[in-house]
C-alpha cells in the first residue's frame, strides 16, 4: 500500500526531466522540468513534503537514476511502461502529462515495477547483449557474402557452409571466379567484415566462459546446463537476463517470455490465438533454440556428462528427468501430427519451467 505522503512522477529523457510531484494531504500538485542531473533531481526532491515516493518509466536512460535515489532513502519505482494504464479517450501526450500521470497511478499503487539488477548483473547483461548483436551481425555478414556470390551464379555443393572446408573454397575456388575488379573488391570486403566478426564473437565467447566459470552466476549456470540444449552461453544469458528466478514460478516463467497463446474468452466461448511474444526476446529465442535439441533421442553423450560432473547430483538427476521428460513430449506431439514449430514453441515453454525448476534449487 502506498504509504508516503507525496508521490512523484518523473517522464525521464537523455537532456531534460519532466517532473510531477501530488501532496496526498493538501492535494496540491507540483510541476517543474529538471536537467538530468541525479542532484538537480534530489534536491527537488528534498523540497517536497516527505515522505515521498518515485516512479519513472523504464527506458534507455537505465537504473542509475533508482539507485541514487534508492541510496539516498527515496523509494523508487522504475515501471514497466507496457503496463502502464491510461484512459481509453485521452489524445494529448505531453511530457508533463506523462509526469503527472505517473505520479497519480503511483498514488493509487496501480503500477507494475520492473526488477532492478544489480550492477554486476547489468554488467554481465551488457557482455551478452554484446554477444547477441555480434550474431546478429555475422549472420548478416555472411548472407551479403553468400548473396553476392549466388548472383554470380557460384554456389557451394560440398556440405554444410561456414565450415573450414567452406572456408578453403571461398578463398581458392569461389573468389577467383570473380572476374570484374569491382566484384572482387566488394568480395573482398565482404570476406574481411566475415572474418573481423567471428573473431570478435571468439572473444566475447570466451570472456563470457571466463565469467560463468567464476562469478555470482556460477551455480545456476552449472544447475541449468544439466539440460540437452542449453550449453554454458545459453545458461550464462539466461541466468543473467531472467536475474532472480524466485519472483516466478513454472507456470509463470513461460508467460514473462511470451511463450504462452493469447487469448480471446467470453462467457463459454474459449479461443487461443498465437504466443504473445511478451517479454524477453532473446531469452525467448534461446529456449526456442534449446528446445529442437530434445527432437532427436535422448543420449547422455560425452558433452553432457561433462557438464553434469560440475553440478550438484540433485540437479543432475533433475536435469535427467527434464531431458527424458521433454524428448516424449516430443515423441508424442510428432505421433499427433503436430507442426514441428508449434510443437517447439510448446516443448520452449516447458523448458522454461525446466530451467526454473533447476535455477532455484538449493545446492
Amino acid at each position: 500500500m502506498f504509504t508516503e505522503r507525496t508521490s512523484i512522477g518523473l517522464d525521464v529523457h537523455a537532456r531534460s526531466v519532466a517532473a510531477a510531484a501530488i501532496d496526498g494531504v493538501t492535494g496540491e500538485v507540483s510541476r517543474t522540468r529538471l536537467t538530468p542531473s541525479y542532484e538537480h533531481i534530489m534536491d527537488w526532491i528534498t523540497q517536497m513534503p516527505g515522505p515521498v515516493a518515485v516512479a519513472y518509466e523504464a527506458g534507455p536512460t537505465g537504473f542509475g537514476l533508482c539507485r541514487a535515489l534508492t541510496n539516498a532513502g527515496v523509494r523508487c519505482e522504475v515501471v514497466a511502461p507496457s503496463k502502464l494504464q491510461r484512459p481509453a479517450g485521452d489524445r494529448v501526450k505531453t511530457d508533463s502529462r506523462d509526469a503527472l500521470h505517473l505520479a497519480r497511478l503511483l498514488r493509487l499503487d496501480e503500477v507494475t515495477s520492473v526488477s532492478i539488477p544489480s550492477v554486476n548483473q547489468e554488467a554481465a547483461r551488457d557482455l551478452v547483449r554484446a554477444r547477441e548483436d555480434c550474431r546478429g551481425d555475422l549472420m548478416r555478414a555472411r548472407h551479403r557474402l553468400s548473396k553476392l556470390l549466388l548472383r554470380h551464379g557460384i554456389v557451394y555443393h560440398a556440405g554444410a557452409a561456414w565450415t573450414d572446408a567452406h572456408d578453403r573454397w571461398l578463398r581458392a575456388q569461389a573468389a577467383p571466379q570473380l572476374l570484374t575488379p569491382a566484384t572482387r573488391m566488394a568480395f573482398d570486403s565482404d570476406y574481411e567484415h566475415v572474418l573481423m566478426l567471428q573473431g570478435r564473437r571468439r572473444a566475447l565467447d570466451s570472456a563470457i566462459e571466463d565469467m560463468a566459470a567464476d562469478s555470482e552466476f556460477t551455480a545456476v549456470v552449472r544447475r541449468v546446463s544439466c539440460l540437452r540444449g542449453v550449453g554454458t552461453l545459453t545458461a550464462f544469458a539466461l541466468a543473467v537476463e531472467l536475474g532472480d528466478w524466485n519472483r516466478f514460478n513454472g507456470n509463470t516463467i513461460g508467460a514473462f517470455v511470451g511463450l504462452v497463446p493469447a487469448e480471446f474468452s467470453s462467457g463459454s466461448t474459449r479461443a487461443q490465438g498465437p504466443i504473445t511474444k511478451t517479454g524477453n526476446t532473446h531469452v525467448r529465442r534461446l529456449l526456442v533454440e534449446a528446445a529442437w535439441h530434445h527432437r532427436s533421442k535422448y543420449q547422455a553423450r560425452a558433452v553432457l556428462r561433462s557438464r553434469w560432473e560440475l553440478a550438484p547430483a540433485a540437479a543432475r538427476a533433475r536435469g535427467h528427468e527434464g531431458n527424458l521428460r521433454l524428448h516424449n513430449r516430443w515423441v508424442g506431439f510428432l505421433a499427433r501430427r503436430k507442426r514441428s514449430t508449434v510443437a517447439n514453441v510448446a516443448i520452449a515453454r516447458e523448458l522454461a519451467g525446466w530451467c526454473w525448476s533447476l535455477a532455484v534449487m538449493e545446492d
